[in-house]
Formats: structure tokens, C-alpha cells, sequence
């Protein structure tokens, strides 16, 4: 299977692609045996499992390394590289060629950076058209933090047709919960847009209907994986009940194909 042929078309089907977020190859392997027919990575998953800072930049060898194993999984995966990692566009393109040639099916670039503030708009472009250059048949799923940020949303549709222009595949507008905003972006702009799944916000269904192509749940299933952590030793330290449905080991060694 062409894998990054098949994740580009997963964005035109009749209902959006939803795209749960994984952050090492476990996660991923049983999210992928679940039958999800795509998997993508969360930076803070693979930032906090490396004890680093998500965000700030400092975990691109950490996520080459998750893709390495990633690649061998039997559905496409695209893989969060933050703001690029790098500090120049020809950097940041041959960052992506190396994740290309693993087999690796997109990538998600966020124009935050450290949480605190927005790129230019300009130099995002530029790392997109040379991310594009470097690895054309790439998925590149623009991401726009001005929602996730709260930092000059006025400027998100322009945002967004620069990141076209410069040959983004989708666009990713986290944070906007509000159905009329989100069915706004979607009419603006012309390429599959992409919404974070939130249970405050509209549901799956939902965001169908309004058109958006592409859900992600982001970081919600490493921090539900870390809660369950903590009720379930919770549970065995104070006698309570731990749930029965808990894959065995050998289910785990089955799926992961470990030896």
C-alpha cells in the first residue's frame, strides 16, 4: 500500500477522518489493531515520555526515533515535528525528507512557538514551500495557533491562505470550539481543514456536518492514559476494583509484535 497516497485520500472520503494521537509505538500499534485507519503522534506525549519540554523545540531526535519504529505499522501515520525543530527552512526540509523516507505519510507544523507566541506568517510559508520542495508527496497539515494561543485570531484566515499559497495539503485550526467560527474557517478556506476534538465542543457528527475533514484528539489520550495509570494503582494499593477488560500481556506481545 502507498501509504501517503492513502492518508491523502483519507481526507476526501464521506466522513472525516478521526485521528487518534499516539506517543510511542504501543500506543500506536493497538490504536492502528483497533482499526483507526491512520494514527498520529502528540508532541507532549513524546516530550513528557522523554522528560523534556513539549513545545519548546528540543525533541526532534526523540521523534525521529518514534517514527523509525512508526513506519513498520500497516496504516499511514503523520507525525507532530512542532515548529520544525530546526532553525531555517532548508533544516527544517531536510528534517522532513528524513521522516519521508521512512515512509512516513505527513507532518503536522504549528506556527505557535513556545507556547507564548505566533511566527511570522512569511517565514511559516517559507518552511512550508520547502518542506513541499523537499518532500512533495508529503501531507502537510498547516497548523494555526492563533485559537490555541489566543493570539491574534483576526489573523487566522490570512494565516491560513499564505500557508496555501506556500503549498500546504490541510489546514489546523486547534481551539475553536464554536460551531458558527468553525463552519467560518471551512467556507474560507480550500483545502481539508482539520479541528481538535473537544467534549465541550461540537461532536464528531457534528463537525461532519459542518464540513471539517479531519479530527485529532491531540494530547486527550496520553493524559487519560496517564489518569487510568493512577486509578489503577490507586486500586490495587487501596483494595478497590481494577476493570477486567485490561488487555493480557500476551494480547500486548500479539499486537505490538514484540518477541
Amino acid at each position: 500500500m502507498d501509504k501517503t497516497k492513502a492518508f491523502r485520500e483519507l481526507h476526501h472520503r464521506a466522513d472525516p477522518l478521526v485521528l487518534p494521537n499516539a506517543w510511542d509505538f504501543g500506543s500506536a500499534a493497538v490504536l492502528a489493531a483497533e482499526g483507526f485507519a491512520a494514527i498520529g503522534t502528540t508532541s507532549l506525549g513524546v516530550a513528557v515520555a522523554a522528560g523534556l519540554t513539549d513545545g519548546a523545540g528540543v525533541t526532534g531526535d526523540e521523534t525521529l526515533m518514534l517514527a523509525t519504529r512508526l513506519a513498520r505499522l500497516p496504516v499511514p501515520v503523520t507525525v507532530d515535528i512542532e515548529g520544525g525543530f530546526r532553525a531555517d527552512s532548508e533544516a527544517v526540509a531536510d528534517y522532513v525528507a528524513q521522516l519521508a523516507d521512512l515512509g512516513i505519510a505527513g507532518v503536522n507544523l504549528e506556527d505557535g512557538r513556545a507556547d507564548i507566541a505566533l511566527a511570522d506568517p512569511g517565514h511559516q510559508a517559507e518552511l512550508i514551500a520547502a518542506i513541499k520542495s523537499a518532500a512533495p508527496e508529503l501531507f502537510i497539515n498547516a497548523r494555526i495557533d492563533t485559537y490555541w494561543l489566543r493570539l491574534e485570531q483576526d489573523s487566522t484566515l490570512a494565516r491560513a491562505a499564505e500557508y496555501v499559497r506556500a503549498g500546504a495539503d490541510g489546514i489546523f485550526v486547534p481551539g475553536v470550539t464554536d460551531p458558527a467560527e468553525i463552519g467560518r474557517i471551512v467556507a474560507a478556506v480550500p483545502l481539508p481543514i482539520n479541528m481538535l476534538y473537544s467534549a465541550a465542543g461540537p461532536s464528531i457528527a457534528e463537525l461532519a456536518a459542518l464540513g471539517v475533514r479531519r479530527i485529532s484528539t491531540g494530547s486527550l489520550l496520553y493524559r487519560a492514559a496517564l489518569a487510568g495509570i493512577v486509578e489503577i494503582a490507586r486500586a490495587v494499593r487501596d483494595g478497590g476494583a481494577v476493570p477486567a477488560d485490561i488487555p493480557t500481556y500476551r494480547e500486548i506481545q500479539a499486537i505490538t509484535g514484540a518477541e
